[in-house]
């Protein structure tokens, strides 16, 4: 068994526990019992480790300073559209926190609450969470587990979540990565099997048009890096629309560290992938090992249904029922 969860701070007069799994290829990543976060995640590189997401050494920066480093988004993450939506016949209003509309669950989603956590083994943890009825508007008791799992050099995330009544839930996990360890993310080259996106309107909201990526700066089929024609880092917070009949054993999504050292290889059986390159980052703590993240710093793959499917009746359903509950699984190779 790995350790026992050792306090790192508190948050609302309780202790915020953090576990470390480590696996057999000398991998090491460490999970906060804080919006159940993925802190830190240690790769071997030849000369020593490298750090290959963003997160803090203090936990007081997390509440303070995050833009959802490592966090657990939802219930639902992504955007709901003027934060509100109508479920059988009945509209609920959500608490919005950007503009009018609502991100990642409101501004006491799940990733900014204080999860139980119980470690399974020296490579596995799970953490539980119960969002109670009517908690920033949602409809429904909502219990939700996650559970990391490391083996070698790849992390298996499961989520799963039960309801007493319908409820929409889109639960993703929201972690930065930058296989560099410093400086912005315009070298790393990335690879996506999606051919259409999301387009949005005002807001970042979908308008419920799904357009093919040919001909635009989405079509990421074959690898490119994440830089204009004049070297400028490209500003991307996009859904793409995943392949529909793909080899879930194949990766949706493939980068690169700029030296060629480190490749991020992502599995999952979600629809979309939100592609966001950190272009509203401004950090201005120190991060781990006393790095300066700077805008563009990180590179996020946000596995997911698409964004405000609750109010786009031709997107993949979000809503989940007693008798049918939310699972969702992705896998991260780093190495």
């Amino acid at each position: 068994m790995a350790s026992a969860p050792e306090k790192i701070g508190t948050f609302e007069g309780r202790d915020v526990l953090e576990a470390v799994l480590e696996s057999e290829t000398g991998v090491r990543i460490a999970v906060m019992n804080y919006g159940a976060v993925l802190r830190d995640w240690q790769v071997p590189v030849t000369g020593g480790v490298r750090h290959v997401v963003l997160g803090f050494d203090r936990f007081e920066h997390y509440p303070a300073h995050s833009p959802y480093f490592g966090a657990i988004c939802g219930r639902v993450a992504n955007r709901i559209g003027g934060a509100r939506f109508a479920l059988d016949g009945r509209e609920y209003r959500l608490v919005a926190n950007e503009g009018p509309n609502q991100l990642h669950g409101g501004p006491r989603g799940i990733g900014r609450q204080l999860w139980n956590m119980e470690v399974l083994s020296a490579n596995a943890v799970r953490l539980r969470l119960t969002s109670p009825d009517g908690e920033m508007g949602y409809p429904g008791r909502l219990d939700i587990a996650v559970t990391y799992r490391l083996s070698g050099n790849t992390l298996r995330i499961d989520f799963c979540a039960e309801t007493d009544k319908p409820t929409p839930v889109n639960i993703v996990q929201h972690n930065y990565f930058n296989l560099a360890g410093e400086g912005d993310v315009r070298d790393h080259r990335i690879e996506v099997n999606a051919d259409a996106y999301t387009v949005l309107g005002e807001g970042l909201i979908p308008t419920g048009e799904i357009a093919p990526v040919t001909g635009t700066r989405y079509d990421l089929r074959t690898p490119r890096q994440l830089q204009d024609e004049n070297g400028n880092p490209v500003d991307y917070d996009i859904n793409l629309v995943l392949a529909e009949r793909r080899n879930l054993s194949e990766p949706v999504a493939t980068v690169t560290a700029p030296d060629g050292s480190l490749t991020l290889r992502l599995k999952t059986d979600q629809p979309g992938l939100q592609l966001y390159t950190g272009g509203k980052m401004n950090i201005p703590v120190p991060g781990l090992a006393g790095h300066r993240y700077p805008r563009f710093g990180g590179l996020c793959l946000e596995d997911q249904n698409f964004p405000d499917a609750i109010n786009h009746p031709h997107f993949p359903s979000s809503v989940i029922m007693p008798e049918k509950p939310y699972s969702h699984w992705c896998e991260i190779e780093i190495g």
